[in-house]
């Protein structure tokens, strides 16, 4: 029989659930809890303050999580390894927030702290040099960071370490960054599989961190090694090439972005693994659909449609009947495009996901304002606003287009940013005791978030620093959803 789980197990999973808010709230308890029992300043408190930050960091608010390292960091060291943890998430965390040279700095002490702890050769002194040959890379320092790479990959190949992935992936962008047309991936033959895919994952995180070119560029060697190394039919190779067309998107390479699309799909169909081939048919028919070939996107959703009525599920048939209509009403095709979308909420109602239905009712309630349709658009925006969450995409369009049927407008598509103002609010005070606030004003002013807050009440003790959590998290939350393309 096991015990209940650990108030840290507990944050990450609700954390993994998208619940920001709730996995915040049992840290700062726990955080609260540690400082009763161990005292403000104890070694327990500082491990706390580096707990809560792991969750701020995850839940995207990186600022608050360099001010829990820093506390966590004030605290004389008593277990040694820990200290170094604290340095290195310092680090880590200033470099995701732009202080290149702060994290630089942290991190070549923390690098020259754990030679002294562990020893050159001890794989626990590259993982503090794998994060300085990063923040030197971004610095313009090619030439060093180059230097500090090799010798965390000499280190961890040497170990047989598992974080040996990371590295070479680190490595890759490296090498890239010099110029010198070096292969980036060389001797991935004498790795085996599992390090192959370990390196996919690796350069995968590494979206965002590195440049759009030189992601893609970096993925399109990795698919070429992964290919000839295990084939192109191992799910290693399958993953790096739909990771190749993703990147494809962000650096503008269309017709790369199709032909690895085909690719998998090609895979997919010798396989006969019928539900991943429709999902890579989907994204064939939008990549020829950005890549400006109307005709062959429009055959292509048609043929998806063919293979979601022979799998007879009703949550994708329905996906397939929304992208397709939304498709066709852009190509000026109204008739088609409507029954398309009707079809949309009628196979999602056959089924169980909410969100499906939510993103069809939507969608056919944006297509009816755009017809000057305004009681039916108004029943399916309603409809479809009731199965989303607040901050979901489509949520947060449909809302501005139902606020512009209730004023008698013809469309909503302009007043994106009301919509998400309303969004915001709705996220923020739904998770307040609803006698606190008397009024929650949220604006976007030049790009950022302007607040007014009035309370009904005076606060209970921890309800402002639980306000305070709340737009954090709100704030973290719809960078992480609203932002997001669909």
């Amino acid at each position: 029989m096991t015990g209940p789980l650990a108030p840290i197990d507990t944050a990450v999973s609700l954390m993994h659930e998208g619940r920001f808010v709730e996995a915040e709230d049992v840290m700062v308890r726990e955080l609260r809890a540690v400082t009763v029992r161990h005292g403000h300043g104890s070694a327990a408190w500082a491990s706390a303050q580096c707990d809560l930050g792991n969750i701020l960091l995850n839940c995207e608010q990186p600022a608050r999580a360099i001010d829990c390292y820093r506390q966590a960091i004030s605290v004389p060291a008593v277990d040694r390894k820990e200290h170094l943890t604290y340095r290195l998430n310092l680090g880590l965390a200033l470099r995701l927030v732009g202080r290149l040279e702060e994290a630089e700095q942290e991190l070549r002490r923390g690098a020259e702290e754990r030679q002294a702890f562990y020893g050159r050769d001890h794989a626990g002194y590259a993982f503090g040099l794998e994060p300085l040959a990063d923040v030197l890379l971004q610095r313009g320092n090619v030439r060093q960071a180059r230097e500090v790479v090799e010798e965390t990959v000499r280190n961890l190949w040497g170990n047989g370490h598992d974080h040996l992935a990371s590295a070479l992936a680190l490595r890759a962008e490296i090498v890239h960054a010099g110029g010198a047309g070096e292969p980036l991936f060389p001797g991935l033959d004498q790795l085996p599989e599992a390090t192959a895919d370990g390196i996919l994952s690796a350069v995968t995180y590494r979206h965002g961190l590195a440049d759009p070119a030189t992601h893609h560029a970096v993925l399109a060697a990795l698919a070429a090694a992964v290919d000839a190394r295990l084939g192109p039919d191992h799910p290693t190779t399958l993953n790096a090439l739909a990771a190749l067309a993703n990147a494809g998107y962000d650096s503008g390479d269309q017709t790369g972005r199709v032909d690895a699309i085909r690719r998998v799909l090609a895979s997919y169909d010798r396989q006969g693994r019928a539900e991943d081939a429709l999902t890579a048919e989907l994204g064939l028919a939008l990549a020829h659909g950005d890549a400006g070939d109307r005709d062959a996107s429009l055959r292509t959703y048609e043929s998806a449609h063919r293979r979601a009525v022979g799998i007879d599920r009703p949550e994708l048939t329905s996906q397939v009947l929304r992208n397709w209509g939304l498709a066709l009403q852009d190509a000026g095709r109204t008739e088609q495009a409507e029954r398309c979308l009707t079809d949309a909420v009628a196979q999602a109602q056959r089924g169980a996901d909410f969100e499906i239905l939510g993103r069809a009712g939507i969608a056919l309630g944006i297509f009816l304002q755009h017809q000057d349709r305004l009681p039916r658009a108004r029943q399916a925006l309603e409809a479809g606003l009731a199965s989303l969450a607040p901050a979901h995409p489509d949520a947060i369009s449909g809302r501005g287009h139902l606020g512009a049927v209730l004023d008698g407008r013809g469309c909503g598509c302009g007043d994106v940013q009301g919509a998400v103002e309303e969004a915001f609010r709705e996220f923020v005070t739904s998770r307040l005791p609803h006698d606190l606030l008397e009024r929650f004003e949220a604006r976007i002013v030049d790009g950022d978030w302007r607040m007014d807050v009035h309370l009904r009440r005076e606060p209970a003790e921890g309800e402002l620093e639980r306000l305070n959590g709340v737009v954090q998290a709100a704030l973290a939350e719809f960078r992480h959803r609203a932002l997001n393309r669909s």
